[in-house]
Parts: C-alpha cells; sequence; structure tokens
C-alpha cells in the first residue's frame, strides 16, 4: 500500500469519526447533568464540526496536489491539536481522551516512519503534561478548569501521572515505529513479487504470441485451450474458432498421440488446412501438471518444417545430380569420339558408287539416328557442364511477350490461351538465350499438360532480394510420387521425351544462383517458379 493511499484511509476514517463524534456531541445535549464533561458540550460540538470540515478539505487537497508530505505533516500536526484541545473541553486532569494521543502517535508512526513518531511522542508527552501542570495550578480557569479540580491529586500523584504517560507515549511510539517499519518492507517486498510475476505474466503471454512455433495446450480430455498465432496461421482458424474444441477434429493424426499418454518428440506429419496448403509439420507433445502437482492437461508444439524438408531435398537433389553430371559429361566425352568416327565412315561408304537402294536407306538410317543422338548427347552435355551465364538487364514483360509470339504459331499452342501479366517496368538480370531455353522448355511442358483446351498465366512476383518467374497452367497437376523425380536426367512420363528437359533447365537457373522449383497448388494445375537473385 502506498503513502498516498494510506494518507487517503486516514483521512477517510477521520471524516467518519468526526462524523459519529459530532453526532454524539449532539446528542448528548438531551442527557442528564451526570454527564462529566456537560459544561464543554459546545466547544466540543465545534471542534468535531471543525475536524470534520479539516478532513474533508485534507481529501479534496489530495486529489488534487502531487507531493503528500506536507498534507501528511499537517494531519499530525491537526490531530495532536484536536486530541488537546478535546482533553482540555472535556476535563483537562479528569479527561477520559487522553488515550486519544496513543492513536496520534500510531498514525504518525504509520504515515511518516519511527523517527517520526518518537517526535510525535514527545511532543504528545510535552503537550499532555503541560496541560495537567497547567490545569494543577490553576492557569486554565479562563477556560473553566478551576484549580479546585486539580487538586484532587497530590503533585507526587501528579508527578507520576505525567511520567506514566511519558513512557507510555515511547513505547507506542517505538513499537509502532518498528511495526510500520517491518510492514513498509513487507509491502515493498509484496510489491516488487507482484511486479515479478506480472512482468513474468507478460514476458509469458509475448512469448507465446510471437513465438515462431505453434503452441497449444489442451485439457485432459483433449480438448484445446491455448492456440497461438502460430498455430492459427498453420490451421488457418482463429483461437475463437477452435476454443474446447476436441484436438481430433483440428489435428487429426495428434489424437493417437494424446491416447497413448506417453510422452512424443521430433514426430512428423503431413498436415492438410482448410485453404488447401499441405504442410509438413514436426510435433512434440508433453503433460502438465497444475500448481498443485496434479495432472492438467497436454502441450504440444508444432513446428512447420516443410521448408526445411524441401531445402534437404534441393540439397540431396543437387548433390546427386552433381555427381551423374561429373559422370555424364566423362561417359559423353567417352561416347563422342567413336560416335563421330562412325558418322565419318558411313558418310564415305554412303559416297561410294557402287551401293543398291536398300544400302542407301540404311546408311540415312544411320546418319539419322546418328546425328540425334549426337544431339542428345550435346543436350547431355549442356546439362552436365553448363555454360556460364552471360548477365544481361532483360524488361522482361517484352522478353517473355517475344517468346509468347514464337509459341502461338506452334499447333500446339492453337487452342492455348498465353497470358502475360507481368508488368511493364519489371527488369531482371539473366543470360537472354539460357532463359529463353528454360521458358521455352516450361512453357512447352505446360502445353504438353494441358493438352488441347486450356490457359498458361506467366506473373511476377518479389521476395527479399529475390525476383519470381511463375508459370501457371490448368492442365491436372503433378502427381505427388512424381515432384522428387522431374529434375533427374532421363526421367521423363512423355513417350517421346528424353528426360532432359527440366534437368538442363534446373542446371542453368543454378548457375544464374537462383532456384527452379515445381509444385501443385490446392487450385489445381501446376505452378513452375524461376527464382533469381537480385544483382545491384
Amino acid at each position: 500500500m502506498g503513502a498516498e493511499r494510506r494518507l487517503r484511509l486516514f483521512i477517510y476514517a477521520r471524516i467518519v469519526v468526526s462524523f459519529l463524534f459530532l453526532v454524539s456531541t449532539l446528542l448528548f445535549n438531551y442527557w442528564d447533568t451526570a454527564v462529566q464533561f456537560e459544561n464543554y458540550q459546545s466547544g466540543v460540538t465545534r471542534l468535531m464540526g471543525t475536524s470534520f470540515i479539516f478532513s474533508v478539505v485534507s481529501l479534496v487537497l489530495l486529489k488534487r496536489i502531487t507531493s503528500t508530505q506536507f498534507l501528511t505533516n499537517l494531519q499530525v500536526i491537526w490531530d495532536l491539536l484536536f486530541v488537546s484541545l478535546l482533553v482540555l473541553f472535556t476535563g483537562g486532569i479528569h479527561s477520559p481522551f487522553s488515550f486519544l494521543y496513543l492513536l496520534s502517535i500510531m498514525t504518525a508512526g504509520m504515515l511518516l516512519g519511527r523517527r517520526q513518531s518518537l517526535y510525535t511522542a514527545s511532543l504528545c508527552g510535552i503537550l499532555y503534561g503541560t496541560i495537567l501542570d497547567f490545569h494543577y495550578f490553576g492557569y486554565l480557569s479562563v477556560i473553566g478548569l478551576s484549580p479546585g479540580d486539580g487538586h484532587h491529586i497530590d503533585a507526587t500523584r501528579l508527578f507520576f501521572l505525567i511520567s506514566f504517560n511519558f513512557i507510555v507515549f515511547g513505547l507506542t511510539a517505538f513499537i509502532t515505529g518498528v511495526l510500520a517499519e517491518r510492514a513498509q518492507l513487507s509491502e515493498e517486498a509484496l510489491q516488487r513479487s507482484s511486479i515479478d510475476f506480472s512482468e513474468l505474466a507478460q514476458l509469458n503471454s509475448a512469448i507465446v504470441v510471437h513465438s515462431e512455433i505453434g503452441l497449444l495446450t489442451t485439457t485432459i480430455a483433449g480438448r484445446i485451450r491455448v492456440f497461438n498465432p502460430y498455430a492459427e496461421s498453420i490451421v488457418g482458424r482463429s483461437l475463437a474458432d477452435v476454443y474446447d474444441t476436441p484436438l481430433e477434429a483440428v489435428f487429426p493424426p495428434l489424437a493417437d498421440m494424446l491416447t497413448s499418454g506417453a510422452p512424443v518428440s521430433n514426430v512428423e506429419f503431413n498436415y492438410r488446412n482448410q485453404d488447401g496448403v499441405t504442410r509438413n509439420l514436426e510435433c512434440n507433445v508433453a503433460r502438465f501438471n497444475d500448481r498443485n502437482g496434479a495432472f492438467s492437461g497436454y502441450i504440444i508444439n508444432l513446428r512447420d518444417v516443410s521448408a526445411l524438408r524441401h531445402m534437404e531435398d534441393a540439397l540431396k537433389r543437387a548433390d546427386r545430380l552433381a555427381a551423374l553430371g561429373e559422370l555424364s559429361a566423362r561417359l559423353s566425352h567417352e561416347i563422342r569420339n567413336p560416335l563421330a568416327a562412325l558418322c565419318g565412315a558411313v558418310q564415305l561408304l554412303s559416297a561410294a558408287p557402287e551401293k543398291s537402294g536398300h544400302d542407301t536407306r540404311l546408311f540415312t538410317i544411320i546418319t539419322r539416328e546418328s546425328e540425334r543422338l549426337n544431339t542428345l548427347i550435346s543436350d547431355f552435355l549442356r546439362y552436365a557442364r553448363p555454360a556460364s551465364p552471360q548477365l544481361t538487364p532483360l524488361m522482361l514483360h517484352h522478353y517473355i511477350e517475344d517468346q509468347c509470339i514464337l509459341l502461338r504459331h506452334d499447333p500446339k499452342f492453337s487452342h492455348i490461351q498465353l497470358i502475360n501479366s507481368v508488368p511493364d517496368t519489371v527488369v531482371v538480370t539473366a543470360d537472354p538465350g539460357q532463359l529463353n531455353q528454360v521458358l521455352i522448355n516450361i512453357l512447352q511442358n505446360a502445353a504438353d499438360a494441358i493438352g488441347e483446351v486450356g490457359t498458361i498465366l506467366v506473373e511476377y512476383a518479389t521476395e527479399p532480394s529475390m525476383s519470381i518467374i511463375r508459370v501457371t497452367d490448368s492442365g491436372p497437376g503433378i502427381p505427388d510420387n512424381a515432384l522428387h523425380h522431374l529434375f533427374e536426367p532421363f526421367w521423363t512420363t512423355k513417350a517421346n521425351g528424353t528426360g532432359l528437359g527440366l534437368a538442363v533447365s534446373y542446371r542453368i537457373i543454378e548457375a544464374h544462383g537462383g532456384t527452379l522449383t515445381i509444385e501443385s497448388p490446392a487450385s489445381g494445375g501446376c505452378r513452375c517458379s524461376i527464382i533469381l537473385p537480385v544483382l545491384s
């Protein structure tokens, strides 16, 4: 409790006490003359009224001033003056209200501390002793306290009475001061503890809200209670939507993990949310107890490891393709030399004057297939050892539009709508020839996937330090089991395909410092993303 609050409570208490005393003194007017301070009722009434008004004014000032020290000192001074006047008005030596000095001392101790309570006790002793002496020696007869009233006790008893009150006042001040200091220390410790708990609660709340891990808790029965924003982003639903919902209704794979009752660590599962987005999630489940140590429910944390798994797959693919590329380069070189000799020999034989029509057809077939094999080996070498890109700034919209114009004359694209939605102002840095090879290959694959009628949309997007060219078709999409093999050489789903188009395209974009990704979005079709670094 702060000093201002203690002072406010003290003023409120004095307002109540003053009001009750005021009412009591007014009622005393109807009592008989046996009341001991009947001659002083009017003075007491005025004193009580003054105390009530002073307390109300103090309360008003407390709400308007910033520093309470002066007002606190003023309250203690008024208490001493009030008690002294009350003692004078109610019989001096015979006043029954001398005990109120003890309340004044205790008030000073609670409001100001031990030292001020000792000062107040000394001042109380001086004031009370002065009143008794003046009454005893007749100096208060002007206010109606006759010396005869004071002479009912002898000097020794008067001295003993004053000394006894001094001792009681001092002990009261000491005890009150010690208790007040201990109470203040306890109050400060409690306040620090409360602040720490408040900060801890705020910190815990901030951690839960801003955590990059999905956190949720459930009851013993598996009903959701806590659901942080990261978990909301995974599921696509808010806490209000899933509160008190059974966990299996939101995460079906987690139901069996709770029923086992055993802790679960680093378990991965695929989750498809309401938006149709499939994520690879890593899950940990643990039990937690309440403040009494009783089992209270489960705490579950979820981490989206989709990007990590894609990165791992990309690294594995890159390692596999690098090894395969090195082997392919050596093998292609060894095949190309005897192939060149074979083609030369066939050409010499075909130039001989004596040969039949059947031989001519055979020589033509051998020459054609040799050229086809040489083209295949050339493509394979481009995959194995792609040329270093010659980077040039390209106006992307016009560059893609040129490719679209050429492809629209291809019979394969006769019933396919090519949409170029790249903004006119976009500029990317790439090798024009190599990027053209990648775009043509992706667009032709999209046309093959669509079949007859459909659309191909070319878009542009940005991420920090990256430019993204997206090609989305309206075809049937790609099965999940095929996504892992798309960039492997000689793997193809086409009857007449070589399986090198996407593999070469991947190596070209990789040589640019970028990435080539292919996915089947929830909306359908296939989306190929060419991710290129932004060069300053």
